[in-house]
């Protein structure tokens, strides 16, 4: 199937696309002052599925520090799911702490199986839990973590 969108960053004509994103996916969205924000900080990286016409269809966010990585979200809108957009999204990050980075870390809510499958099929594991993480509605997360090897295959 030929993709109608290409990954390009987050920048300031993407941000009221992107908190609509946010508030369609998630109980407690990023407000558009966040995420404009995220603009300016450089450790930081927002990357969005764009169509050519500029529509924003998906995006993610990742915090880098020293060597860890952080993915804070990745979210594709409800009509564009099951194309492979997150599994793009993901893939950048994924180079990115091949090259860069010793592990990528992330939480998600048990009950989001289509997300914990995407990260199970990108070879995350589950390391842990964080009891009563999430709020509306009450709900742990589940820590999932993908390390990359290093040079001589130790982690």
């Amino acid at each position: 199937m030929r993709k109608n969108y290409k990954i390009v960053p987050m920048d300031r004509s993407h941000i009221h696309e992107i908190a609509l994103i946010e508030r369609e996916c998630f109980s407690e969205p990023w407000s558009e002052a966040s995420l404009e924000e995220e603009l300016y900080n450089p450790l930081c990286s927002f990357i969005v599925a764009q169509r050519p016409d500029g529509a924003v269809l998906g995006y993610a966010g990742l915090h880098a520090v020293m060597d860890e990585g952080y993915i804070d979200n990745i979210a594709v809108r409800s009509d564009y799911r099951g194309q492979g957009i997150a599994d793009d999204l993901l893939e950048v990050f994924i180079r990115f702490g091949r090259a860069k980075l010793a592990f990528l870390t992330l939480e998600v809510r048990p009950s989001n199986e289509p997300a914990i499958q995407l990260y199970y099929k990108h070879g995350f594991a589950q390391v842990g839990r964080r009891k009563n993480y999430y709020e509306n509605p009450k709900e742990d997360a589940l820590i999932m973590t993908l390390e990359f090897p290093k040079e001589g295959g130790q982690i």
